[in-house]
């Protein structure tokens, strides 16, 4: 929107085609979604609290989680408003990759928002079932990976890209639309059962969207792509405005959501966000950046699998509780510690995550 007016405006001042510059609206998106964020986090708030739509906290967790109950939820609706209204601001709508990556965003919150729904409204503590809530994930996770397929122009779009390694691409023809399916599905999924400490899922989201924002600035940019040796993608560079919202909104919520958490985002806001993040990475041809720089996503999901796995077959539990960072609260540390630690240990795996731009 304010884009379009910049645009316009620039034919009666020239001062205005400043607003054109890629770099000067992702400085504006992460901006602005803050803004919003700040705006509006208390408000959202006393209504959440007002309207007692509180988080349950599980039986067999942590006896410290007990204090959480009651704790507002679905906050995740402040990160989705501020970053829908920073995009719509600062972006290109029409551009086909801001689109998918919008709309994937939106369906993903519109599944989690269901859930959270049956759960603190309903009362409902299974909330959506586990196969509808597959099924929705799937239907949005496939649909994307079909119309990015259908509707890419140069082979680069369907090519797997391997960090460090300049020479080794992949084309993967079909393949493209399981990958993709499977990253955005993973992702979400991932976000969501990192979701469980005051914080712990917010930050490492930021870090990630911040380091894909410069994978999409360095992708869409034809001098940079051709100097850095990766794909270059025309248009996938507007994204970069995106994951900036992404990150401004996420560093508002953390304001609230920082321990002790005023609101916890809920499935509206994890299994979005989580999707988000999907959806980037394939466009900017980075999926497996991807898997580096959410190493944290990663370690928490391959716990739960571990253990699931290993109760069925054994009946033994490899970890105290799944995922892994109850584990690490049982083992006696406190829950700033377990937070900050996997801060810290995000913020090392996107620095090399990062580092594959040059080192190739």
């Amino acid at each position: 929107m304010l884009l379009w007016l910049t645009e316009y405006l620039s034919q009666f001042d020239s001062g205005f085609n400043v607003f054109g510059y890629l770099t000067l609206r992702v400085i504006l998106g992460v901006l602005t979604s803050l803004f919003i964020s700040f705006l509006f986090g208390p408000y959202l708030i006393r209504r959440l609290t007002h309207k007692q739509i509180g988080q349950s906290v599980r039986d067999d967790g942590p006896e410290t989680h007990l204090v959480k109950t009651g704790t507002p939820t679905m906050g995740g609706l402040l990160i989705l408003i501020s970053i829908m209204f920073s995009t719509l601001c600062w972006a290109d709508i029409t551009n086909r990759y801001v689109l998918v990556v919008t709309i994937v965003t939106l369906l993903f919150g519109i599944i989690g928002l269901i859930d959270d729904y049956k759960k603190v409204i309903n009362n409902d503590p299974k909330g959506l079932s586990a196969k509808y809530k597959y099924a929705g994930q799937s239907i949005v996770g496939i649909g994307a990976a079909i119309y990015l397929y259908q509707s890419a122009t140069l082979p680069v779009e369907t090519q797997l890209i391997v960090p460090f390694v300049k020479a080794l691409v992949f084309d993967m023809g079909w393949l493209y639309v399981v990958l993709t399916y499977f990253v955005i599905v993973g992702s979400s999924n991932a976000v969501n059962l990192t979701d469980g400490l005051d914080g712990l899922a917010i930050l490492p989201t930021v870090l990630v969207a911040a380091a894909l924002a410069i994978f999409a600035y360095a992708t869409g940019h034809v001098r940079f792509a051709e100097y850095l040796g990766i794909p270059y993608v025309p248009g996938v560079g507007e994204v970069a405005i995106f994951c900036g919202a992404i990150a401004g909104a996420g560093l508002g919520f953390l304001w609230f959501n920082t321990y002790p958490a005023q609101v916890f985002m809920g499935d509206i806001g994890a299994l979005s966000l989580g999707a988000a993040l999907g959806v980037i990475a394939v466009v900017v041809r980075q999926e497996l950046a991807l898997f580096i720089m959410g190493g944290v996503f990663v370690m928490e999901t391959v716990s739960v699998i571990l253990q699931v796995g290993s109760y069925k077959l054994t009946g033994k539990r490899i970890f105290k509780m799944a995922p892994l960072h109850h584990h690490y609260e049982l083992k006696g540390w406190p829950e700033p510690r377990v937070i900050v630690r996997f801060w810290i240990v995000t913020v090392i795996l996107v620095l090399i995550g990062l580092a594959s731009l040059k080192i190739r």
